[in-house]
């Protein structure tokens, strides 16, 4: 049966093209919704070029027809803009009757439900206003067309029961044939079937169809970088892998991510110059209260923010120099061109090419954003995605619907990326410990 879907204002933030999402479908969008959506259009983020994108599709569709009459759409459903009164506010309960959005959409929405012969759903990315409306008996979705669960989230890694012959064979000619099909570059543990602590790692070639060795770390590290544990070893594998494009780590705080990201882009562009630089960027988003706007340069202004990277990059410096070998310092790089650091701010419009680019914390992005960052490569440049779905700070997403998730399960199968989740913290005890209690 045809349904009707009332779509509340941050299901349009997150994705303005959601009206077109619900297949032949009705689409009613309440007007105070339309209201919300113009206080944001002046913002320079992600959320108000959402909003504005939302204006120019909505100003297409009313000159097909009147939008309070409703438009056809191309998917078959058409889409309603619905009016609201205040005759309507008094169906609500005493304890909603406040004039507030929330208030008037979820009256709008009852109103559709009562006066429509089909099943009303009402989304929303809120979850209190979801509780609201299944107290008042409306069928309450959140908005799910780019959600990955994390429980079925792609872990990059699997185990591969084989006969011992068959680990001896692959140390002896460096690959093995696999009958069994895996995805393109996912790490493979073999695992001789009657002695377990007789295994080798691999990384498949689904080309070839078999098991190859990894890459491994020149002897001296990764600028004093040594893989800690097996899924470590599947990173550096694909940090160094030059036929890898784009990769993503994922894994709880303190398992390695940003910094092997780092140690391995500093590698690949300041040793063995493969890279032009290596540009780290996150995005911009604060752990608690905001601070405020801050004084300064950009630079000064930039620092706060990108103290983690700075962090690692000394971390890596110091180890450097414990082993006798003088390295060039944090700023020396930064000067020769060697290291940048930016906010994800500046870059949409730009054309990276031979680059080995970092985006550390890219769990607070939207899949648009992660489009824009993506399509950013020029040629010859490497995309490293790190993050922890369980760390969001952005309010518009969640650990399912975040850009991170998104686009480790659309480009799983593809063969120029790659994808490892880490699993054991390395940073030290305590924040193992507190990473797995707290």
């Amino acid at each position: 049966m045809k349904k009707t879907f009332v779509l509340d204002t941050n299901v349009l933030l997150h994705d303005p093209q959601a009206l077109f999402r619900f297949e032949d479908n009705d689409v009613v969008i309440p007007m105070t919704v339309v209201e919300e959506l113009d206080r944001f259009k002046k913002e320079l983020s992600e959320t108000g070029r959402n909003a504005r994108h939302f204006s120019r599709i909505m100003d297409g569709l009313r000159k097909k027809a009147k939008l309070v009459d409703g438009v056809k759409l191309e998917s078959g459903g058409n889409l309603l803009i619905a009016l609201y009164s205040e005759e309507l506010i008094r169906t609500l309960p005493p304890e909603l009757r406040s004039d507030q959005g929330d208030n008037r959409i979820l009256a709008v929405a009852l109103d559709v439900r009562n006066r429509c012969k089909c099943p009303v759903v009402f989304v929303t990315k809120d979850t209190n206003l979801r509780i609201k409306a299944d107290v008042l008996g409306l069928t309450a979705e959140d908005y799910e067309s780019d959600k990955v669960s994390l429980e079925d989230l792609y872990s990059g890694t699997a185990e591969v029961y084989v006969s011992g012959a068959a680990v001896d064979l692959f140390y002896s000619q460096g690959f093995l044939p696999l009958e069994e099909e895996f995805l393109a570059n996912q790490g493979l543990t073999l695992i001789d079937e009657t002695n377990p602590s007789h295994t080798a790692v691999a990384r498949y070639d689904r080309g070839q169809r078999r098991a190859v060795p990894l890459l491994r770390a020149p002897k001296d590290g990764l600028w004093g970088i040594h893989s800690r544990n097996r899924e470590q070893q599947f990173a550096i594998d694909m940090l160094l892998n030059e036929e890898i494009q784009l990769v993503t780590l994922v894994g709880k705080a303190g398992t390695g991510k940003t910094l092997l990201a780092i140690a391995a882009g500093l590698f690949k562009s300041a040793d063995e110059g493969h890279y032009s630089r290596l540009l780290v960027s996150r995005p911009v988003f604060p752990l608690g209260r905001d601070l405020g706007y801050l004084p300064g340069t950009v630079e000064e202004k930039l620092s706060p923010w990108m103290q983690p990277i700075f962090d690692n990059v000394e971390l890596l410096l110091g180890s450097v120099e414990e082993r006798g070998k003088r390295k060039r310092g944090y700023k020396e790089l930064v000067e020769l061109g060697i290291l940048e650091i930016e906010p994800l701010t500046y870059i949409r419009g730009r054309s990276i090419p031979k680059q080995y680019m970092i985006v550390d914390e890219a769990q607070n992005l939207t899949p648009h954003e992660i489009k824009t960052i993506i399509t950013r490569a020029g040629e010859g440049t490497k995309i490293v995605l790190t993050g922890d779905p369980y760390q969001i700070d952005n309010p518009y997403i969640d650990s399912s619907s975040n850009g991170l998730t998104y686009v480790v399960e659309k480009f799983k199968h593809e063969e120029i990326a790659g994808h490892v989740t880490l699993t054991k913290g390395e940073r030290s005890s305590l924040a193992e410990l507190a990473a797995n209690l707290l």
